[in-house]
């Protein structure tokens, strides 16, 4: 079933879910880089695989995460791969970085209200960033992607401080229809003109994208993503203002639903960008639209 993420009618290297960083940059510049005072991803070649067993249960980890469509076409239908979202093979810090995943988890995650634990995390990707079905918890394919997260984050320290509030967007309204003209003109070459995707680059909606409920719906994610990663070959050339108009309106493109999403957050603390209402209900900004599109199906 394909619906749209908000009631407005109007496999790999690209725009795609959830990031709260950075600090406030002026609308009219384009952004700046990343932090460069935060400390590197270290850099894991395979020459510093583990021999053995380990050493090739990283290498499958990693080739599931490189080609996930094809190598796990039931799980993952869309046209999508892990590396889509998680841009230089999950090392890039301003691209939703694995190198800390593994030491995060087991971690209280707001959105299901409970403790999840790394698998938890896994297969959430599997149901919603590629619209597919869960892995088998204690099945070889999990344990392969498992032991990859584990020695690309080998030496890492999980975050002790709460991250800073980001104001980056706090002071700009999106518009869809300057998004649209951003999208035709910075976009399309390799996403194509009706976002299905070109070649390597992934769709941005239809049913072969990520659904309503994966983290890149919600547009202020989406938005920091494309901030510092987009146009792929000419990252952090758009401004704040224009991030923000793109992600908005690729929040109000179709894509597959997601039964059950309106269990989410079941304590009503949904932040405000979530394109569709729960049971628990939320505040915000977007709450009328969002009550209009589920209205809708």
């Amino acid at each position: 079933m394909i619906v749209l993420p908000l009631a407005i009618v109007p496999r790999i290297r690209s725009l795609l879910v959830c990031v709260v960083a950075v600090a406030c940059v002026r609308s009219d510049a384009p952004a700046a880089r990343v932090d460069s005072t935060a400390p590197p991803a270290p850099a894991h070649t395979d020459t510093a695989l583990p021999s053995g067993p380990l050493g090739h249960a990283i290498l499958r980890g990693r080739a599931l995460l490189a080609a996930t469509h094809d190598s796990l076409p039931v799980n993952a239908p869309s046209a999508l791969r892990c590396f889509s979202c998680h841009l230089d093979e999950g090392r890039r810090e301003s691209a939703l970085p694995l190198t800390r995943s593994y030491v995060h988890y087991p971690q209280y995650r707001a959105r299901s209200a409970e403790v999840e634990l790394i698998e938890d995390r896994i297969n959430d990707c599997f149901v919603r960033s590629l619209n597919g079905r869960p892995l088998t918890n204690d099945g070889e394919e999990m344990r392969d992607i498992i032991a990859y997260l584990a020695w690309l984050g080998r030496g890492a320290a999980p975050d002790i401080a709460e991250p800073a509030h980001d104001t980056t967007f706090a002071h700009l309204a999106p518009d869809t229809a300057r998004g649209a003209a951003i999208f035709t003109e910075r976009c399309a070459r390799c996403h194509g003109a009706t976002g299905g995707g070109i070649g390597p680059y992934p769709p941005l909606w239809g049913s072969k994208s990520f659904n309503i409920g994966a983290g890149m719906t919600r547009y202020r994610t989406s938005a920091r993503f494309v901030l510092h990663n987009m146009p792929f070959d000419q990252p952090n050339t758009l401004t704040p203002q224009q991030a923000l108009d793109v992600a908005r309106f690729l929040g109000t493109r179709p894509r597959p639903d997601l039964a059950g999403k309106e269990r989410d957050w079941p304590h009503g603390d949904a932040p405000p960008d979530v394109p569709y209402l729960t049971r628990a209900g939320r505040s915000g900004a977007d709450t009328a639209r969002a009550g209009a599109h589920n209205g809708a199906h």
